[in-house]
């Protein structure tokens, strides 16, 4: 007989079969993507993977509560690309994907700083009229 203080329960059974079904797809496939070959050079895509799951349940069975009972789980994967590998001649390397964000918070800060430069000038020319 089971004992009922290990025996599983419904949302333990439902993470542990999310679980394993994230396991099977948390594959080298998934971050090194299908190589690709053209011209004699190969290309393995790289990303960086994510993955997180959760879940819980929970029964009616204290005074003032409907009986009942519920059980709920969510799981996410987050893949980005990062960079390829470069297969040349015998010889590897990886090629980064730069961030095109860098230089976007750049040009924006230049612009506030030269929008707030100019502010004083207008608030005197505003006084001026």
């Amino acid at each position: 007989m089971e004992n009922p203080a290990t025996a599983a329960t419904p949302a333990q059974s439902l993470l542990e079969r999310l679980g394993q079904q994230l396991s099977t797809t948390a594959t080298a496939q998934a971050v090194y993507g299908t190589p690709v070959e053209r011209d004699g050079i190969t290309v393995i895509p790289v990303a960086r993977a994510r993955y997180g799951f959760g879940g819980g349940g929970g029964g009616g069975t204290e005074a003032g509560e409907a009986a009942g009972s519920g059980l709920g789980a969510g799981a996410g994967v987050s893949l980005t690309p990062v960079g390829y590998i470069e297969l040349r001649e015998g010889r590897s390397r990886f090629r980064p994907i730069r961030s095109s964000v860098v230089p976007l918070v750049a040009v924006s800060g230049a612009i506030a700083w030269l929008l707030l430069r100019s502010v004083p000038r207008l608030l005197n020319n505003r006084k001026d009229s």
